[in-house]
C-alpha cells in the first residue's frame, strides 16, 4: 500500500484537529491576557514600541514564513529540485535589501504606517490615499493566498473532501483571525507570530534531523536517492528532469528564462515593500533595535530555508515526486507526506497544526496592517483631517478588521483550489512595483515630490495588476486560474521585470516634470530624522 493511501487512513484527522485546537486555545489565552494593555492607538497599532530586537526578529520570521514558504518551497524542491530552491534564495536575499535600504531609516521617520514616511514631506492627502490603496491591495492578495492555502491544506490533512466542507474551514480560519486582531491588537498578534515562528522552525529542524539520520547524516546520499527516485517516477514530464541541475522548471525557452529573472526580481525587491513587514519596524523602541530585529530575522529565516532544502530533497527521496503530485494538495503535500513517512500520525498531526498556525498568524499580521493603514491614513488623515481621538482611530481599525476578514473569507472561498504560489508572487510583485520605488525615493532623493510619488505608486500598481490579468497565470494554460479562457497576450507569469523598472522611471518623470521642489526645511528635517532618529517619537508632521 502506498504512503499516500495510508496517509489518508492512518494520518488521523482527529489527532490533527486536537493538536490544532490546543494551539488555538493557548494562543487565544495569551492574546486575551496581553490584549488588556491596548489602552491607546500606539499600543493597538505598534504594541507601544515595547518589543526588543530579538523578540521582533522572531515575530518578523513568524510574519514572513507563510504557508507558501513551508509547504510550497519544500514541494517545489521535491518536484523540481534546484529550481525550487531558487525561491528560498530569493526570499532570503530580499532581507539584505530590507536591512540595507529601508529598515533603520523607516523606523526613524515613521510612526504607525508606511504612509507616515511617504507623506512626511509630500502633500498629505493624495499620498496617504495612494499608500493606503497599495497597502490594502497587497494585503488582500496575500490574505487571498493564505485563505486559499488553508482550504487546500485541509483537503489533505483532515481528509475533508468537497468545497462546502473546505469553505467552512476557511471561514473558521477567518473568524479566528478577526478575534486575534480585535482582542490582541499588534501586541497579541506579535505574540502569536513569536509562538508560531518557534513552532515552525522547531518542527522543520526536527524533520531535517530525522531525514539526515535516515541517510547517515550524508547529504550527498539524500541527493543521490532523490535523483534515482525522480528517474523512477512515471509521472509524465517528471521522469526526464534532472533535479540536481538548473532548468527543471525554468530551463528551455528564452521566455522561461526571462520569467525566472522576473520572478527573482519580484521576490528580492518585494520584501522591502511589503506593508505588514515594514510595519514590524515600528514595534521596537529604537533604530538600533530595528537593525537587531532584522539581523535576528535573517538568521532564523536563513536557517529555515536551509531546512527546506533538506526537506524538499528528503521528500523526493523518501516519498517520490510522482506520489507527491498525485496527492490531494499536489506539490503542497510534500512536507506533510514526508512528516507521515518519518514519524507517523503524531508527527503528521504536529506538522499539520504548525501549518495551520502558520496561516493563522500570517493572516492576523496582514489584517492588523491593512486595518491600521485604513484607520490612520484614510479615516484619520484624509476623511477627518487629523481631527480624531486615538480611541476613534482604534475603533475604526477594529471595524475595518472585521470587514476585511469577511472579504478575505469570501474571496478565499472563491479562490479555493487556485494556484497559491501565483497569488503570493503577485503580492510581492505589487509590493515591489507600487511601494518600493516611492519608499527609496522618499528616503534618498531630496528633489522627489508629490507628483513623482503618485505616478510611481499608481503607475506601478496599475501596470502590475493589468499585466498579471493578461498573463498565462490567469488564462491560456492548464494551470491558469481560468484554464478555458485565452486572453494571455503578455507572455510572462510574473510582471516584475516590466512593472518594477516602470514604477522607478515614472517616479523620476513625475518628479522632474513638476515645478514643486518641496519645502527645504522639511527635506532637511526628514534627512536628519531618518539618519539619526531625532524626533522619531513625536507625531509626524501634518
Amino acid at each position: 500500500m502506498s504512503v499516500l493511501a495510508e496517509s489518508s487512513k492512518i494520518g488521523n484527522p482527529a489527532v490533527n484537529i486536537g493538536i490544532f485546537v490546543a494551539f488555538v486555545i493557548i494562543t487565544l489565552a495569551i492574546v486575551i491576557r496581553v490584549g488588556r494593555r491596548n489602552t491607546n492607538a500606539a499600543e493597538f497599532f505598534t504594541g507601544g514600541h515595547a518589543f526588543s530586537g530579538p523578540q521582533n526578529g522572531i515575530a518578523i520570521a513568524g510574519d514572513y514564513l507563510s504557508a507558501a514558504s513551508f509547504l510550497g518551497i519544500a514541494g517545489a524542491i521535491a518536484v523540481y529540485g534546484y529550481d525550487g530552491f531558487l525561491y528560498s534564495v530569493g526570499f532570503l536575499v530580499a532581507w539584505l535589501v530590507a536591512l540595507l535600504l529601508v529598515a533603520e531609516l523607516l523606523r526613524n521617520t515613521g510612526k504607525y504606517t508606511m504612509a507616515d514616511v511617504l507623506s512626511f514631506r509630500l502633500k498629505q492627502k493624495p499620498v496617504r490615499l495612494a499608500a493606503a490603496t497599495s497597502t490594502l491591495t497587497v494585503s488582500l492578495f496575500y490574505l487571498l493566498a493564505q485563505m486559499a492555502g488553508a482550504g487546500g491544506l485541509v483537503a489533505l490533512l483532515l481528509d475533508i473532501h468537497g468545497r462546502t466542507a473546505q469553505s467552512f474551514v476557511i471561514a473558521i480560519v477567518g473568524v479566528l483571525m478577526i478575534v486575534y486582531v480585535l482582542i490582541g491588537g499588534m501586541t497579541g498578534t506579535t505574540w502569536v507570530q513569536i509562538i508560531k515562528a518557534m513552532l515552525l522552525i522547531a518542527g522543520a529542524a526536527v524533520m531535517t534531523i530525522l531525514v539526515l539520520a535516515k541517510f547517515g547524516l550524508n547529504f550527498s546520499q539524500i541527493l543521490g536517492s532523490a535523483q534515482s527516485m525522480v528517474h523512477e517516477a512515471t509521472t509524465k514530464g517528471v521522469s526526464s528532469r534532472d533535479v540536481l541541475a538548473p532548468g527543471a522548471q525554468y530551463g528551455g525557452s528564452t521566455t522561461s528564462k526571462i520569467n525566472l529573472l522576473s520572478l527573482g526580481l519580484a521576490l528580492v525587491l518585494g520584501t522591502a515593500g511589503l506593508p505588514h513587514v515594514l510595519m514590524r519596524f515600528y514595534t521596537v523602541p529604537t533604530a538600533k533595535e530595528a537593525r537587531r530585529s532584522v539581523v535576528w530575522a535573517i538568521g532564523l529565516i536563513g536557517a529555515f530555508y536551509l531546512f527546506t532544502l533538506i526537506l524538499g530533497y528528503g521528500a523526493a527521496a523518501l516519498v517520490g515526486p510522482d506520489k507527491i503530485l498525485k496527492a490531494p494538495g499536489g506539490q503542497n503535500s510534500a512536507a506533510p507526506l514526508l512528516a507521515f513517512q518519518l514519524g507517523g500520525t503524531i508527527l503528521l498531526g504536529v506538522i499539520s497544526a504548525v501549518a495551520f498556525a502558520t496561516i493563522l498568524a500570517v493572516v492576523a499580521g496582514l489584517t492588523i496592517t491593512a486595518s491600521a493603514s485604513f484607520a490612520h491614513d484614510v479615516y484619520a488623515s484624509v476623511m477627518k483631517n487629523h481631527k480624531v481621538t486615538e480611541d476613534e482611530q482604534v475603533r475604526v481599525s477594529r471595524i475595518t478588521a472585521v470587514v476585511l476578514g469577511i472579504a478575505a473569507i469570501g474571496l478565499g472561498i472563491l479562490a479555493n483550489g487556485q494556484n497559491v504560489a501565483f497569488l503570493v508572487a503577485l503580492a510581492f510583485a505589487v509590493a515591489a512595483s507600487a511601494n518600493l520605488p516611492t519608499i527609496v525615493y522618499s528616503l534618498y532623493w531630496k528633489r522627489f515630490n508629490t507628483r513623482g510619488a503618485l505616478w510611481s505608486m499608481y503607475g506601478g500598481l496599475i501596470s502590475c495588476i493589468v499585466l498579471i490579468v493578461f498573463s498565462p497565470a490567469v488564462s491560456g494554460t492548464k494551470t491558469s486560474m481560468i484554464p478555458g479562457a485565452h486572453f494571455d497576450w503578455f507572455p510572462l507569469a510574473n510582471p516584475g521585470i516590466v512593472s518594477i523598472p516602470l514604477a522607478f522611471i515614472l517616479g523620476v518623470i513625475g518628479t522632474l516634470t513638476s515645478s514643486d521642489t518641496g519645502d527645504p526645511e522639511l527635506n532637511a528635517e526628514m534627512e536628519v530624522r531618518s539618519l539619526t532618529g531625532v524626533g522619531a517619537e513625536k507625531a509626524t508632521h501634518h
